[in-house]
C-alpha cells in the first residue's frame, strides 16, 4: 500500500490540474469574446453542423436503405426549410427533420424496400 506522503502528493498534484483544466477558460474568456475567429466560428458551425448531419444521414440512406433515399432528401430539405423559416434555431430544424423521417419511414415502409 502506498505511503501517507504519496497519496498526498498525488492527490495534490490532481488536485491543482484539475483546478487550473476548470480555471483556464474562464481566465481567456474575455480575450475570446471579443476574437474575430471566435465570432465567426458562432456563425458558421451551426450549418457546419447541421451539413454534416444530413452528409451522414444521407451516406447511411443511400449504402444501408437505398429505397430510403427520397424520404432523406425531403427529410433534409424539411430540416433546412424550418432552420431557415424558423429563426435558425438549430435543435428544432434537427426534431422537424428527425421526426419528418421517421414518419415518411413508418408512412410505407414496404415501398421503401425496408419492411
Amino acid at each position: 500500500m502506498p505511503s501517507t506522503s504519496y497519496v498526498v502528493a498525488v492527490l495534490a498534484i490532481v488536485f491543482t490540474i484539475t483546478l487550473a483544466l476548470r480555471a483556464v477558460p474562464f481566465a481567456v474568456l474575455r480575450t475570446l469574446r471579443t476574437s474575430a475567429i471566435v465570432q465567426e466560428l458562432a456563425v458558421w458551425m451551426p450549418v457546419g453542423i447541421l451539413a454534416i448531419l444530413a452528409a451522414a444521414a444521407l451516406h447511411t440512406t443511400v449504402t444501408e436503405a437505398p429505397g430510403a433515399t427520397p424520404y432523406a432528401i425531403l427529410a433534409v430539405a424539411v430540416t433546412a426549410a424550418t432552420h431557415l423559416l424558423f429563426g435558425r434555431r438549430t435543435i428544432l430544424s434537427v426534431g422537424i427533420g428527425t421526426v419528418t423521417y421517421v414518419l415518411l419511414l413508418n408512412a410505407a415502409p414496404l415501398e421503401a424496400g425496408l419492411g
